[in-house]
């Protein structure tokens, strides 16, 4: 029995190092921004489209990408990244040999600016593209592409943060 004591010690201290190690948290994991800036706020984008509530879809993809970022913040924050959906749309891309559909490409475009006072910081147009399947009904369709226009939302942030980040 003399050898469960440092069995069972090595594994206290090795659920203890677990613990420590997988504490998920955002860190300043993507480039520094211009100016000093610590923290920017990304109110509402503005919807320069004629589909409704887009906006809130690239909104919420570009916050995510600020907390990634650990440079997420309020209101009061010292910038705010402004942006604008300038164009989505879609288009039926594959066709099979048979005639039917394979499949959809959903494009967007948008801009953003990083701005700090009045001084615009860096700006940033993003372009994107995703592939959906048809589905088998409309709201199988539908469904598969509000999925697409999600993925795209991410990308496409993903994309606009990098950029604005490093000033291009």
């Amino acid at each position: 029995m003399a050898y469960g004591a440092p069995v069972r010690r090595v594994a206290l201290v090795g659920f203890g190092l677990a613990l420590a190690g997988c504490g998920y948290r955002f860190t300043a994991g993507g480039a520094p921004l211009a100016d000093g800036t610590r923290e920017v706020f990304a109110p509402v984008f503005v919807n320069r489209t004629a589909e409704p509530a887009i906006e809130a879809t690239f909104t919420q993809a570009f916050r995510e990408e600020l907390v990634r970022a650990g440079v997420a913040g309020g209101a009061a924050s010292d910038a705010r990244a402004e942006g604008e959906i300038l164009g989505i749309g879609g288009s039926p891309r594959v066709l099979q040999p048979a005639g039917g559909l394979a499949s959809y490409r959903l494009s967007a475009t948008a801009k953003l600016r990083l701005v700090k006072g009045e001084k615009v910081l860096a700006e940033a147009v993003v372009n994107g593209e995703e592939d959906y399947l048809p589905g088998a009904d409309p709201l199988q369709l539908e469904a598969n592409r509000q999925a697409a226009v999600k993925r795209l939302a991410q990308q496409m942030m993903r994309d606009a943060y990098s950029r604005l980040a490093n000033g291009w």
